[in-house]
Order: C-alpha cells, then sequence, then structure tokens
C-alpha cells in the first residue's frame, strides 16, 4: 500500500474526536477515559489520528511540506492502535495503516528523527533494535540444554527477541520461559548467537525494508531448523510473526504462538502444574502487540467505489479489523489458575487498554513522554486496587519498572512469566 490509498480515508475522517478516547461503550471511568496518549500529553489535534489524516491530505495534495513540526507530530506517537479500535465503532476507515504509510513516507524522504536513525545504524551492525554486538545475543540462556537449530532440528523453536536478549534486568523471564519448555519436555531449540530481530519495530518507525528483510530471514532460518512452532515471549515478536509477515505475503508456514498461549497448552495437558500459593493482588496489562494490534491481518481485494461524493462501497465487501480478537483471555486464565493470586481488572482493557508507552519508537526518540504514559497506566492499575502489574511483553515491563523507578511509584511490576515461575 502507500500513503495515497488512504486519500478517501483521509477526505471521509468527520473530524469527530473519537480517536481521542476509549471507545464510549467501553468507557467505564470518568478519570479513564482518554485513548490517545499523544493527544493526552500534546493537547492539540495535530497529535490525534484525525490530525495526521489532515497531515496526509495535505502533504499528498502539496498544501504543505515537510517541517520539524509535522516529523514531532507523526513520531511522538506510541502506533499503539486504540485510535483505530475507536474510530472504527463509528465508521469504516483505516487510521493506523494511515499513519504507518505516513511514517514510511517520511522515512523515505529523510525525514525519521535522529535518535530513530542512530537505532537503525544499529540493527544494521548487530541484528538486533537494542544496538548490541549480535555475538552477545545468546548469553541469557548460557547453560540452557536447549537445541542449536544452526545445527540440529527441533519441532519448537524459542525465539527470545530483542529486548530479552539484551536486556540483563529481564533474562530471569526469559530464561523462566525456556526453562519451563525444557522440564516440561517439549523438543525446542533456538538460533543461539544466530537469532536476530524480527523486524518488527522497524517497520513500525516507518523502515518497511527492514520487515521484508528480516522476514525473509527468519523464514529461512525456521525452515532449515525443521520448525513446526514458533514460540516467543515478547508481544512485539508475535505481532510481528503472525501478522505483519503475513500482511507483507510472507506469512510463516510454522504455527506461531506467544509464550503465554504455549504454557497454557502445557497446563491443559497437565504437564506443567501450578501449586505453589502467591498471596498477591495484580492487574494485567493488555501489550499493544499482543492484543489489538495481533488481532489476524486481513487481505481484500476488489473495487472501491465512490456513492453520493464521498460514501465508499467495497466491492466484494471488506472486513475491518477491530481489535476484538487480540490474545486477551489466556494470559487472564493463567493467572487465575495460580493459587493465593488475585486478579483485578483496570478500567480500559483490551482493546482499549490504555498503552504502556514504550512503543512506536517513543522510548528511543522521546523518552520522557513514554514515562508520563506509562505512569498514567501505573496510576490506573493502583485505582484499580492492584499492589502489582503484570504484562506478556519486555518492552511494557521495561517501561513499567522504568516508571516506578522515575517516580517512585509503590508497585511492584512482573512479567507473566515470572508469576508462573512462583507458582511452579
Amino acid at each position: 500500500m502507500a500513503l495515497e490509498n488512504y486519500e478517501h480515508d483521509s477526505l471521509r475522517c468527520t473530524r469527530c474526536s473519537y480517536c481521542k478516547w476509549v471507545p464510549w461503550e467501553s468507557a467505564r471511568h470518568p478519570d479513564f477515559m482518554q485513548g490517545c496518549p499523544s493527544v493526552s500529553k500534546y493537547h492539540f489535534h495535530a497529535y490525534s489520528a484525525g490530525g495526521k489524516f489532515n497531515m496526509a491530505l495535505s502533504l499528498m495534495k502539496g498544501r504543505i511540506d515537510y517541517s520539524d513540526e509535522l516529523v514531532d507530530a507523526v513520531y511522538k506517537c506510541q502506533m499503539d492502535g486504540l485510535c483505530d479500535v475507536s474510530c472504527k465503532s463509528v465508521q469504516d476507515i483505516e487510521p493506523l495503516q494511515c499513519m504507518q504509510e505516513l511514517r514510511i513516507r517520511c522515512v523515505q524522504e529523510g525525514k525519521a528523527p535522529p535518535a530513530h536513525k542512530a537505532v537503525m545504524e544499529g540493527l544494521k551492525q548487530g541484528n538486533n533494535m537494542m544496538r548490541y554486538a549480535g555475538a552477545d545475543r545468546s548469553q541469557w540462556a548460557h547453560g540452557l540444554p536447549a537445541k542449536n537449530l544452526a545445527k540440529e532440528k527441533a519441532e519448537v523453536a524459542f525465539h527470545a527477541g530483542c529486548r530479552y536478549s539484551f536486556d540483563e534486568e529481564l533474562w530471569p523471564a526469559a530464561r523462566g520461559g525456556l526453562s519451563l519448555l525444557l522440564d516440561a519436555g517439549v523438543d525446542v531449540g533456538m538460533m543461539g548467537d544466530g537469532e536476530v530481530c524480527c523486524g518488527g519495530k522497524a517497520y513500525e518507525l516507518g523502515y518497511e525494508d527492514r520487515l521484508k528483510f528480516y522476514a525473509a530471514l527468519n523464514m529461512k532460518a525456521l525452515k532449515a531448523g525443521g520448525v513446526k512452532t514458533v514460540v516467543t515471549p515478547c508481544a512485539h515478536c508475535y505481532q510481528t510473526f503472525k501478522v505483519l509477515y503475513d500482511k507483507i505475503d510472507q506469512k510463516l508456514d510454522v504455527e506461531v504462538l506467544h509464550i503465554t498461549e504455549y504454557i497454557h497448552r502445557l497446563v491443559k495437558e497437565g504437564k506443567v502444574k501450578l501449586t505453589h500459593k502467591v498471596p498477591l493482588t495484580v492487574t494485567y496489562h493488555d501489550p499493544c502487540h499482543l492484543g489489538r494490534l495481533a488481532e489476524p491481518w486481513v487481505h481484500w481485494k476488489g473495487k472501491e467505489e465512490k456513492v453520493l461524493g464521498q460514501m465508499i462501497v467495497h466491492e466484494p465487501p471488506k472486513k475491518f479489523r477491530r481489535g476484538a480478537n487480540g490474545v486477551y483471555d489466556i494470559p487472564r486464565d493463567l493467572l487465575k489458575s495460580i493459587p493465593g493470586l488475585k486478579l483485578v481488572e483496570m478500567y480500559r482493557i483490551k482493546e482499549s487498554a490504555w498503552c504502556c508507552g514504550a512503543g512506536g519508537g517513543v522510548k528511543d526518540a522521546h523518552p520522557d513522554f513514554a514515562i508520563s504514559t506509562g505512569a498514567e497506566r501505573l496510576k490506573e492499575a493502583r485505582a484499580a486496587g492492584a499492589k502489582a502489574i503484570v504484562s506478556a511483553c519486555p518492552w511494557c515491563t521495561r517501561n513499567f519498572m522504568d516508571v516506578a523507578r522515575e517516580t517512585g511509584e509503590k508497585i511492584e511490576v512482573y512479567d507473566i512469566v515470572d508469576l508462573v515461575q512462583k507458582a511452579l
């Protein structure tokens, strides 16, 4: 697709501001109704999805040119997709896809933020988004007897992802997930230092070519390893493998599961037993890339016809992704199966969940914005009565940990695998 494919969506946006709030049917508390972190912080329409429709249309028509202000609005956005869910509660247009193409166009025109260019240089050098040497990628798994998929075949591939591989403070969650599979007798292997980035975060920044490049590399590696199922603890990798590769017509010929889905399967099969009490009141944070953004991609080919000048009719009818078919229940079922643990819900959950703050390259280019967005989520967790917040994504976990330290928020932060390990 290209930015021009969303010209009619830009014209059909009525500037109703639904994109700035959670869907009205999901509103449960007057203090937690905002849906767009960008507008909530910067208080200007340009930072909303409707504002980006305005900018995209003006660029396409040659009415404006690139400016520092335009780039600022485009990239001070987590690309979390809640605006897309809210917008589609009133009409069928694609704000998130238009925003993605706007970023791709910015990259093509050389307008990407300097911080993102540095991250991409690191990706080029070390095949990861953390700007570390690729040769150090498997240190997190030192001593674990998983197969080396570069030398032997296995039915299951464990893909840790960039953040888990290099963020030492998060290694226990990655090691815990892989150890759990090994202890359950799963035929599991890993790429070791040969594991490379999924390409999903680079695509979010607007670097479309990197997604295609890493899709091809990962497809080749999984095929060579005889892999039937790829399991990842990273929500970003999960969404990339399952949705984005399909979007660019490079769908993986293997089953793609998040670690929570695989552990849930092992629990149901009786291969993992959660028997130890964990006396803790927790709330679960839905990662955007495991929730609404992980809804399967919908391919459509057909004709678009204008009716009455503005209405668009799709033939055949087009099915729209509305965020409802992400992974929501399984992580909650896992938490509920832990003895002694009490799960309380926040006010914005599932497809209406508030972002952790780390997505869309915001953590790299605008860390203060990432912190303020995460602080809003911890405030909501506290209001729900939770003593701890649990997520299933390393980027969420990292940002919440940073927020708690920087703001002094007295709340514990866990990866869901951490609590599963406590219950074994």
